[in-house]
C-alpha cells in the first residue's frame, strides 16, 4: 500500500478544462451529459486527441504548481465523469438513447441498454503511459461506479436492476485491473447516486461496488456527493447513505463537507476508511483563504485522526475557471500546511 504523507492533498477527479478545449457555456447549461455530446468539443475530430493531451499537461502542471500530493489527469478527455466510459461499452445503443429521471427530477437522455453490458476495449488505460511520462506524483484515475451507471441508463434488457449494476461492475473491474497494470497508483469510483437513491443502494450498491473492486492491486477510493455545486445550491448537512459504505471493499471514501456544512460527527460512521474530506466549496467562485481551509481541516481532526484524513475539494472542479480552480487548490495546500505544522 501507499505510504501517504501527513494530511495528503488530492483532486477529487476533474479539473477546469481550458476554454479552447470545450464549450464551457453549453457544458454549464445542463447537468453532466449521460450520452455522447461530441459537439461540446471545440477542436475538430482530427485535432481532438492532441488537444486533450495538451490540456492534460496543463492540468498536471497546475496541480504540481499548487503542490498537490496526488494528481489526476483532470478528466480532460471527458464530457462528463460518466458518459465517456458508459457509452464505450457493448450492449448500449448510442444511436437511440433512452430516458431516465436525474437526481434533480428532470427527464434526460441516457444510454439505452439493449444487450449484455460488456467492456470490449480499455477506455482510460491506454492513456496512462502518457500521463505517467509527465509526472512523478502519485496518480489517481477515476471511473464511474456501477450503481450510478445503472441509475443513469434505460434498462431494456436485464430483468432485474441489480443484474444491470453487476454487469456494469464487471466492465468497471476489467478497466480497473488494466489501470493498475498500466501503473496507476490509486483508482476511484464515482458513486453519487448512492446518495440520490439510497433505497435502491441498500439493495445492491455495495455488492456491485465490491465486484467492481475485486482484484485491485492498489488503493481504491469511493467518491460520494450531492451533485456539482454549480447545479445544486441547497445540500443537506448529512448523507442518506454513508455508514453502509464502511462495509464496502474500497479502502477510502471521498465526501463533500464544505458546501453542505456537513455535520462532522458523521465522519465517525467510517471508522475503517481513510476519508477524503471536502474542504473547498465549489459553488463559491471566490477562493477560500488558507486560514478558512485550515479551520475546516481542524473540524475534521476533532473527529478523525490525521492519519485517516485526505484533504480534497468537495467534488470535481470541472465547472470553475482555470484561474479560480488553481487558486483554490493552491490555498488548499497552504491551509493544509498550516495545520500540518500544528500537529507534526
Amino acid at each position: 500500500m501507499i505510504d501517504y504523507p501527513l494530511l495528503p492533498t488530492s483532486l477529487v477527479g476533474s479539473y477546469a478544462q481550458p476554454d479552447w478545449l470545450i464549450d464551457k457555456t453549453r457544458l454549464g447549461e445542463r447537468l453532466p451529459p449521460r450520452v455522447v455530446l461530441h459537439e461540446l468539443w471545440k477542436p475538430t475530430s482530427d485535432d481532438l486527441e492532441e488537444a486533450q493531451n495538451d490540456a492534460t499537461l496543463i492540468a498536471l502542471a497546475d496541480q504540481t504548481r499548487a503542490g498537490l500530493d496526488i494528481v489526476t489527469d483532470g478528466e480532460m478527455r471527458r464530457e462528463s465523469y460518466s458518459n465517456r466510459f458508459a457509452n464505450a461499452l457493448a450492449g448500449v445503443d448510442i444511436n437511440a438513447p433512452g430516458e431516465a429521471v436525474d437526481r434533480t427530477g428532470k427527464t434526460v437522455p441516457v444510454p439505452r441498454v439493449v444487450g449484455a453490458i460488456r467492456r470490449v476495449a480499455a477506455v482510460e488505460a491506454p492513456f496512462i503511459p502518457f500521463l505517467k511520462e509527465h509526472t512523478n506524483k502519485l496518480v489517481k484515475v477515476t471511473l464511474p461506479g456501477p450503481f450510478t451507471m445503472s441509475q443513469q441508463a434505460q434498462n431494456d434488457y436485464y430483468s432485474e436492476p441489480a443484474d444491470l449494476a453487476l454487469a456494469y461492475a464487471d466492465a468497471v473491474n476489467a478497466e480497473l485491473r488494466d489501470l493498475f497494470a498500466a501503473g496507476v497508483d490509486i483508482v476511484q469510483l464515482d458513486e453519487p447516486y448512492v446518495q440520490a437513491r439510497p433505497e435502491a443502494a441498500r439493495e445492491y450498491a455495495v455488492a456491485a461496488i465490491d465486484r467492481a473492486l475485486e482484484g485491485a492491486s492498489g488503493p481504491t477510493v469511493l467518491h460520494v456527493c450531492f451533485g456539482y455545486g454549480k447545479h445544486v445550491a441547497d445540500k443537506p448537512a448529512g448523507y442518506a447513505f454513508l455508514a453502509e459504505l464502511d462495509e464496502c471493499a474500497a479502502d477510502e471514501v471521498s465526501i463533500e463537507c464544505a458546501q453542505p456544512k456537513l455535520k462532522m460527527d458523521l465522519l465517525r460512521s467510517l471508522p475503517n476508511k481513510k476519508v477524503h474530506v471536502g474542504v473547498l466549496d465549489l459553488r463559491d467562485v471566490q477562493p477560500e483563504t488558507p486560514e478558512l481551509i485550515a479551520e475546516r481541516i481542524r473540524a475534521a481532526l476533532d473527529v478523525l485522526p490525521a492519519r485517516q484524513i485526505v484533504v480534497a475539494p468537495d467534488c470535481g472542479m470541472k465547472y470553475l475557471s482555470r484561474e479560480v480552480a488553481f487558486q483554490k487548490l493552491k490555498n488548499m495546500v497552504l491551509g493544509r500546511d498550516i495545520v500540518r505544522t500544528e500537529i507534526a
